[in-house]
């Protein structure tokens, strides 16, 4: 692999961005991530940059996506709780700034119940797409939206499909398909392990793979 240009990442201090990060650092990959509140990152790593701001500014995202070859992002809502609609806001931003700086590889999480033309969910994904869409209906239907945004643009993105996260240091195999969310869940590890795989292969470019552990 590959672990010599500069990703550039977003969503890094949430629940499964921490563990991205430490597989990052692990791996020897340098990155440049982007944080609202600097001060509470107690990583020292001369591999990470910090670029403060937030996915809302436009600015912030440009100067984050300056000189590097990716872009993966974790983002959540967050804590305190981001404007709903933060996902097509984000997308965005991060599109216009990777046609600006010429950056075409982007890799993104997303949750189970966005749905693609691939789909071929079973019932009990589609009763956990519709409970998020009678729970959490803007965030939602957000989610539905940066899809779209994404299937327009010109950029090779991969929209990852999750079921819930286990923060966990522990790694095993897991499942990918194209049609149904395979599993309950997914160690937060191995998800960062498949992201970064998505750098050095194509396998999943513009396409929407759900995964879980085994």
């Amino acid at each position: 692999m590959n672990n010599k240009f500069k990703i550039a990442v977003i969503g890094g201090t949430g629940k499964s961005g921490k563990y991205l990060v430490k597989q990052l650092i692990k791996q020897g990959f340098q990155f440049k991530m982007l944080l609202r509140n600097p001060d509470n990152f107690q990583i020292n790593n001369s591999l990470v940059e910090i670029v403060k701001g937030d996915v809302t500014n436009a600015n912030a995202i440009s100067t984050l996506i300056d000189g590097c070859q990716a872009v993966i992002s974790t983002l959540g809502l967050g804590i305190p709780a981001s404007e709903p609609t933060i996902f097509s806001q984000a997308t965005t931003n991060i599109i216009q700034a990777m046609n600006e700086h010429k950056v075409h590889r982007y890799i993104v999480t997303t949750g189970l119940n966005v749905d693609t033309p691939l789909d071929n969910k079973s019932p009990k994904t589609l009763f956990g797409t519709d409970w998020m869409r009678k729970n959490f209906p803007i965030s939602t239907a957000n989610k539905q939206s940066e899809f779209d945004i994404l299937s327009n643009s010109e950029v090779d993105w991969t929209l990852v499909r999750l079921p819930l996260i286990e923060q966990t240091d522990e790694s095993g195999e897991i499942i990918v398909s194209l049609e149904d969310c395979p599993g309950d869940k997914i160690s937060a590890t191995d998800l960062a392990n498949f992201l970064i795989k998505q750098l050095s292969t194509d396998t999943f470019v513009r396409k929407s793979p759900f995964i879980a552990s085994v």
